[in-house]
C-alpha cells in the first residue's frame, strides 16, 4: 500500500505516522508513505497558496493552480515509476462519512493520494477535476485535513496483511461485524470491589465467545440501535441473537420502570 499525502504540514504527517502500529508497518516495508506540499508548485516570491474567495466571505481559498501542479506532478511520478495512478480522496466534512467498510474497500487499493485542505476551502475547480472520493470523520470540522488523512491511515494499515501481530484482531474491532465491541478483562482478577466475570475464568470457550456476543449485543442495543435495525435489515442476526435481545429489551424496560417508580415515590415522600 502506498499514500500519497498533499499537505502544507508534510512533517506534521511524517512525524505522526512513525508512531505505534503504523510506525512498526512503515519500517518492515509493509505500506510507503510520500507528502507533497502544494507550497513547493507556487511560482510567486512568497510561494502563496491561498487567496481571499471571489463573492466575499470569511477566510481563504486554496489556490487552483499550485494545488493542480502538485496533484498532476505526484501522478506523472507515479507513471514514471511504473506505479498505478492514485485513487485521490478529499477529507473534507462534505464527504461521505467513513465506515469499517469503506475502510476495508480502501484496504484492497494500491495507493491513495490523500488531499489535505487548510483555511477556508479548496478552489472547486480542483475537487472537480482531480478527486475520486471525498471522506468524511464525522459531522464536526477541524482546522485542516491532516489529522482526518492521519486517522484514515491508521484505519486502512492495521488492515493490511502482517500489520497486526494478532491476525484476528482486526477481525474482533467494532464495526467488524456490524456490531460494536463488548467490554474486555485483564489481570487482577478482582479491582476495587469489581471482579472479571466468571464465565471468562471458566475456560470454556462456546460459552465464552457466546457470552461475548451477548455483551457485544447489549452494547450495541444500548448505545447504537440503529446498528442493530442495520444488522436486522442485512440478515447478520440469528435467532439465537434475536431471542437474547428480545429478553435483554424486556429486562432493561422492567429495570426501567423499576427506577422510575422508587423515583416518583421519592419525590412524593419528600413533597409537602
Amino acid at each position: 500500500m502506498q499514500f500519497e499525502v498533499v499537505t502544507l504540514f508534510p512533517d506534521m504527517v511524517m512525524d505522526a505516522a512513525r508512531h505505534g502500529v503504523t510506525g512498526r508497518a512503515l519500517e518492515r516495508g509493509l505500506w510507503h508513505l510520500r507528502c507533497h506540499n502544494p507550497r513547493d508548485f507556487a511560482h510567486d516570491a512568497y510561494r502563496r497558496v491561498d487567496d481571499r474567495p471571489f463573492g466575499g466571505g470569511p477566510g481563504m481559498v486554496m489556490l487552483a493552480e499550485p494545488l493542480s501542479a502538485c496533484l498532476r506532478g505526484l501522478q506523472a511520478r507515479r507513471e514514471q515509476e511504473g506505479s498505478v495512478a492514485a485513487r485521490i480522496i478529499h477529507l473534507s466534512p462534505r464527504g461521505a462519512p467513513l465506515t469499517q467498510a469503506r475502510v476495508q474497500a480502501l484496504s484492497k487499493e494500491p495507493a491513495l493520494a490523500l488531499l489535505c485542505g487548510r483555511y477556508e476551502a479548496i478552489d472547486q475547480r480542483v475537487l472537480d477535476r482531480f478527486v475520486d472520493e471525498d471522506i468524511s470523520l464525522g459531522d464536526f470540522v477541524v482546522s485542516g485535513g491532516e489529522i482526518p488523512a492521519l486517522a484514515l491511515m491508521d484505519a486502512v494499515i492495521r488492515l493490511l496483511p502482517g500489520v497486526m501481530r494478532d491476525a484476528e484482531s482486526p477481525l474482533q474491532d467494532s464495526f467488524s461485524d456490524g456490531l460494536l465491541e463488548g467490554p474486555h478483562y485483564s489481570r487482577p482478577e478482582h479491582f476495587e470491589g469489581q471482579a472479571v466475570p466468571e464465565v471468562l475464568l471458566s475456560g470454556h470457550h462456546a460459552r465464552i465467545q457466546r457470552w461475548r456476543r451477548e455483551q457485544s449485543l447489549a452494547v450495541t442495543a444500548d448505545r447504537r440501535p440503529d446498528l442493530i435495525a442495520k444488522a436486522r435489515s442485512v440478515g447478520s442476526l440469528d435467532t439465537q441473537d434475536e431471542v437474547w435481545l428480545a429478553r435483554y429489551a424486556a429486562s432493561s424496560s422492567q429495570e426501567s420502570s423499576v427506577m422510575a417508580n422508587a423515583q416518583a415515590a421519592t419525590t412524593q415522600k419528600s413533597s409537602p
